[in-house]
């Protein structure tokens, strides 16, 4: 069910991985039905989109020149004040519910705010606006076995891997989102795979970078994919090499084992390396 609303909270979070910043949320849920999705914890159904995206990017500016204390360069860019604009929703595949047009041209011509976002969706129609490089696409990978059942629906991986080059050509800036890493018997094999693809099918190597984030997965969601018969728990949820951690909004949720999860980081830094050393990671955890 898609619903219009007025977006009144205008707070702009730190982020300091992804982006510098994040802003009021545009939209607020998925059409998508990830079995990790964060969002469907909040949210199990429908998309709610703000009408007053003009006020929005208000808020986005006045904080930019304001409020922004941010030192350039970092490593969410060497010179803008970056602005994850889609934390709460994939704003490629909900494109057509935006002024989306009308949302990049205000960092395109700003000279100091830039906005970034993830997505599952090789949306085309995107490429036929030059953000002249002041809008990042991250776009999420995964093994395509385990895409499959947790991210049902979505684009292929092939699809979202040949994509990066597409949306470079049509000047937007992209990165790589390596999210959520699952661990399972033979993963490293399948990601050796997937980074062998990557570096087959991406010309642009000296533009693109990625960032990485192991799986963190929600009690809250575990019970709700065992009721709705959402597949993919037996991946997800697997105690023996995980541990509790309760969220810094309070949610209780479950991620792999502080020394199991060097270990993983090491694995997938040193396979990462091996094959597409090109690919500079941001950030990993």
């Amino acid at each position: 069910m898609l619903k219009q609303l007025t977006r009144k909270s205008m707070i702009i979070r730190p982020s300091g991985r992804s982006t510098d910043y994040i802003s009021p949320s545009f939209g607020y849920g998925c059409l998508y039905n990830c079995g990790y999705c964060y969002m469907k914890r909040h949210k199990p159904d429908g998309l709610d989109i703000a009408n007053n995206a003009s006020q929005i990017l208000d808020a986005i500016n006045n904080h930019v020149w304001f409020l922004a204390d941010v030192s350039k360069p970092n490593q969410t860019h060497s010179e803008y004040i970056t602005y994850d604009i889609s934390c709460n929703e994939d704003f490629a595949l909900h494109a057509k519910y935006h002024k989306w047009e009308y949302i990049f041209k205000f960092f395109k011509e700003h000279p100091k705010a830039f906005g970034s976002f993830a997505t599952k969706y090789v949306n085309p129609t995107l490429t036929t606006f030059d953000p002249e490089f002041k809008v990042r696409i991250r776009f999420s990978l995964m093994p395509q076995n385990i895409s499959d059942i947790l991210e049902p629906n979505t684009s292929e991986i092939i699809d979202r891997i040949k994509a990066i080059d597409a949306f470079i050509d049509a000047g937007y800036d992209v990165h790589i989102n390596f999210s959520p890493v699952v661990v399972y018997h033979n993963w490293l094999e399948d990601y050796e795979y997937l980074f062998q693809m990557v570096n087959d099918y991406v010309d642009y190597k000296d533009m693109v970078k990625c960032e990485v984030i192991f799986l963190t997965h929600n009690v809250n969601k575990h019970q709700y994919n065992i009721i709705n018969n959402i597949p993919g728990e037996e991946l997800l949820w697997q105690p023996d090499i995980q541990e509790d951690k309760i969220s810094q909004y309070g949610g209780k949720n479950i991620r792999y084992k502080h020394y199991l999860k060097t270990e993983f980081i090491e694995q997938f830094k040193e396979l990462h390396d091996s094959i597409i050393p090109w690919n500079t990671i941001r950030y990993i955890f």
